[in-house]
């Protein structure tokens, strides 16, 4: 220990001696803009402001990390360890803290901020994770150079920020970029330029938007033209457009293509499954959690994917019922208010995070909401929520956010139990805390099947969020990747 201390000792003397022209100036209003986070508070403005979802997401999180670095540092740590600020003749130590020779030193709280901050960021988007990290070290660093901290303490803060950082994924996991590209492969025709690919396009606000759909069809045509692009009319039925799409792409020995929201999809992934046919998703700028999941978030990546013949298997949900008739889904199916839940949670997510827009839906939602009585598998229940995913979602809780894979063979059952005393206010309560998942009024479970009978309570089933006529009885089931969909294999392109 007495080694470490004197290196310590010297590396600080050899730093806060040293007077490079023209630093001395900058690091000082850096390490002072820094002061109770000031800076920080002004990037995730910035963030939050300019950088769209994942820079409001970055932003939360960054402020996140830093109250519970700053939490650990001030209130746990410098009360335990009472080191003395570094005192050395010569060296112009910032002011106020020159007239306090008591203060602690270790660890170093801006240092600690700065890391969390910054890792914080990284956590959510490499891009700017990139732009915050150099800033964070050099405030590190100037707490060294203006003499005011060891390298020690500068040391310890950035590992217990970096740390408070990674602790949020706990609670708050962040959503990856790409998702696992370990993934099998699986056939799918390549198709140079768009050469049999024939795409039915749907834009988000409908059938026959006047101004979306057209621009859809055109960075289509630039990115694929030799594809069918078909746009639907004001009276075109979608699921005849998309039967009668699939059949020319099946002569062609193409493949079938759908620019639409969540819906869209899944019409077009049950006449692509039919007829064996490989499907190329463009995402319509609705954030489409299927899109997302598979691994195609904007019309390039698709693109891309189309013309290498790049793809992958994943799995779909079916509900069947006792009459034979099966409903297919590709994200979730549901029972209550979950359709309007995620549709006040994307609204809430514009300003906050997953986690604090989840429970600020999931309040709206169980307020007015009345419980579902039904028997799951065998068992009668009484419930606020249920929810059949079409694979493993994350974060645990009622608003999950995304799956890292699709091809699990497992439907994840999530509800929430309405026969327990004050049962909705301990849900509203456990989610904001982001607990929900230790909480005794939640359940969940990864299943291959499950059975539904006696629903009552709600007239509605939801599909992909689609309200469907209700059933007396279903059973839940997967079907092992049914169907190929195209998404880059490779990261570059």
């Amino acid at each position: 220990m007495g080694a470490l201390l004197d290196w310590d000792q010297r590396l600080f003397t050899r730093v806060a001696t040293a007077r490079v022209p023209g630093a001395d100036p900058a690091l000082r209003r850096l390490s002072h803009a820094a002061n109770h986070g000031r800076l920080w508070f002004g990037a995730a403005a910035g963030l939050g402001l300019v950088g769209g979802p994942a820079g409001r997401r970055a932003a939360l999180r960054g402020l996140g990390s830093l109250a519970l670095a700053s939490f650990t540092v001030n209130t746990l740590l410098k009360w335990s360890a009472r080191r003395p600020r570094p005192l050395l003749e010569g060296v112009p130590a910032i002011r106020h803290l020159a007239r306090q020779p008591h203060t602690t030193s270790f660890p170093s709280g801006h240092s600690a901020s700065a890391a969390a901050f910054a890792t914080a960021v990284a956590l959510e988007s490499r891009r700017y994770g990139v732009l915050v990290a150099p800033v964070a070290a050099a405030v590190a660093f100037s707490r060294v150079y203006v003499g005011v901290h060891y390298p020690g303490d500068v040391l310890a803060g950035m590992a217990i920020g970096a740390g408070a950082a990674a602790l949020t994924c706990r609670w708050w996991p962040p959503r990856p970029v790409v998702p696992e590209r370990e993934r099998p492969a699986a056939r799918a025709p390549a198709l140079p330029l768009g050469e049999g690919l024939v795409v039915v396009v749907d834009g988000p606000a409908g059938a026959g938007d006047p101004e979306v759909q057209p621009m859809y069809a055109r960075r289509l045509r630039a990115l694929l033209p030799e594809a069918e692009v078909i746009e639907r009319g004001p009276g075109d039925d979608f699921t005849e457009l998309l039967a009668a799409a699939a059949d020319r792409a099946a002569e062609a020995g193409g493949a079938l293509g759908v620019c639409g929201g969540g819906a869209g999809i899944a019409a077009a992934a049950h006449e692509a499954a039919e007829r064996g046919l490989a499907l190329a998703v463009f995402p319509d700028g609705a954030a489409d959690r299927f899109a997302l999941d598979v691994g195609v978030p904007d019309f390039e990546s698709a693109s891309v994917a189309v013309a290498r013949g790049e793809a992958v298997s994943v799995d779909i949900g079916v509900a069947r019922s006792g009459a034979g008739e099966d409903t297919w889904f590709l994200n979730e199916f549901s029972i209550g208010p979950y359709p309007e839940l995620v549709r006040l949670r994307a609204r809430s997510e514009r300003r906050w995070a997953d986690v604090p827009a989840a429970a600020v839906a999931l309040l709206r939602v169980l307020g007015t909401a009345r419980p579902v009585e039904l028997n799951v598998n065998g068992r009668p229940r009484r419930l606020w929520l249920f929810l059949a995913g079409n694979g493993h979602y994350v974060p645990e809780g009622i608003a999950p956010a995304f799956r890292p894979r699709l091809d699990d063979d497992l439907l994840d059952v999530r509800l929430v139990d309405a026969g327990r005393r004050l049962a909705r206010t301990r849900a509203v309560a456990a989610a904001a805390l982001g607990t929900l998942e230790h909480a005794r009024v939640y359940e969940a479970e990864r299943v291959p099947w499950v059975e539904l009978e006696g629903i009552t309570g709600a007239d509605t089933l939801a599909y992909d969020g689609e309200p469907r006529p209700g059933a007396a009885g279903l059973r839940l089931e997967k079907e092992y990747r049914a169907l190929v969909v195209y998404r880059p294999v490779t990261g570059d392109g």
